[in-house]
């Protein structure tokens, strides 16, 4: 199935989803208008990314499962697909209150629409909406999940992931205060604290560990005489390729065009602790650092000059060269998860597999997805 077509089936599950939310708000006996509303904040939010975290779900089940899904096994991996991407939507639209956004996947974003089909402008209930995108994930789990074993566990992990997601952007927030930004505080080991909390468990850790219990992954098992703990395995894997695909995030935010990644990259007026600038402030010189005091996130009738400013800073071949950097990162990044992969202990291959098993192809499948992106 080619990757246009598979996005399209995935699709396909989503417009029931969004049927069903629907059909729930009508029988909950919600005004016209507030269904209206809520149709279109899952429209607007929902399915319009590159939808890889919801996919990787699917991918992941077929993977262990070393076979073809059926309808009813599909149905279910994709849902809960869907609910990762229910949980990113709540994420962002918050996410661009909370920074200032102006665009998000070629769009402006939810906060700053100026009308709802004739109902008024977003602003504030953008607030209430991200809560809705979050509501709707239980929902969903409830209506189609309740009688599974691995219930539970789906609910947890949901939870567990969601709070230290919350625990990231809060180091973020505080670490950069919009009011109050101080560059001095920002050094490369708190940029890696704020990713793996604020993008790696959600991004990257959660669609696997969900096709896991789906599979029935137990906590532990023996496999050639040795115990091992999936789960851990996962996370020891999947939170650094997570902390890789944020520091291709933070540099595309600076190197990358509107075009290219879907929103204007803001992070250098913002002031956000982005690896770039932790990167510049850890190998700069003492001239370079009191540049970037005097220039990174600053706003006002100089910014856009100022911005360009440390931009031409990072790209000096001579001095910072922020693009050799993060090749050389990248390169590196890359090859030790490989070689972590590589260690996962699988079953042999004579062995049947059912599905409740670690298989390497599952991270091979996802670091693929990420690996020289432009967006």
């Amino acid at each position: 199935m080619s990757k246009a077509d598979k996005r399209n089936k995935f699709l396909a599950v989503f417009e029931r989803i969004r049927e069903e939310l629907i059909n729930h708000m009508k029988l909950e006996k919600m005004p016209e208008d507030a269904v209206t509303w809520f149709n279109e904040s899952l429209l607007y939010n929902v399915p319009g990314g590159k939808l890889n975290r919801g996919i990787s779900v699917v991918d992941t089940v077929a993977i262990l499962l070393n076979r073809p899904l059926t309808d009813d096994e599909y149905s279910k991996a994709a849902l809960l697909g869907w609910c990762i991407e229910l949980l990113q939507a709540f994420f962002l639209v918050s996410d661009d209150m909370m920074d200032g956004s102006i665009s998000r996947r070629g769009q402006p974003c939810w906060y700053r629409v100026h009308d709802v089909k004739g109902l008024g402008k977003v602003h504030n209930v953008a607030i209430n909406d991200s809560f809705m995108l979050e509501g709707a994930i239980y929902h969903l789990l409830k209506t189609h999940f309740r009688r599974e074993s691995y219930y539970v566990d789906l609910l947890e992990l949901f939870q567990e992931v969601t709070y230290k997601t919350e625990m990231g952007q809060l180091v973020d927030l505080i670490t950069a205060p919009e009011d109050n930004i101080d560059i001095r505080k920002y050094n490369l080991d708190k940029h890696t604290f704020i990713v793996r909390y604020k993008t790696a468990f959600y991004s990257f850790y959660l669609s696997v560990a969900l096709a896991m219990r789906m599979c029935g992954v137990p906590d532990v098992y023996e496999l050639n005489g040795k115990t091992i703990e999936p789960y851990k395995e996962a996370d020891q894997i999947l939170i650094p390729m997570g902390e890789f695909f944020q520091v291709q995030d933070d540099y595309l935010d600076y190197h990358g065009t509107e075009e290219e990644i879907g929103k204007i990259g803001t992070d250098i007026v913002d002031g956000k602790c982005s690896w770039c600038v932790c990167t510049a402030l850890t190998y700069g010189t003492d001239a370079q650092k009191q540049f970037l005091y005097e220039n990174y996130g600053k706003k006002g009738a100089d910014q856009a000059v100022q911005e360009q400013a440390v931009k031409d800073m990072y790209n000096d071949e001579q001095g910072l060269n922020i693009p050799r950097r993060y090749e050389e990162y990248q390169k590196k990044a890359v090859a030790e998860i490989n070689a972590m992969i590589d260690r996962v202990p699988e079953p042999d291959a004579h062995e049947v597999v059912k599905g409740d098993r670690l298989r390497r192809d599952a991270f091979r499948a996802f670091l693929s997805k990420i690996t020289d992106r432009k967006a």
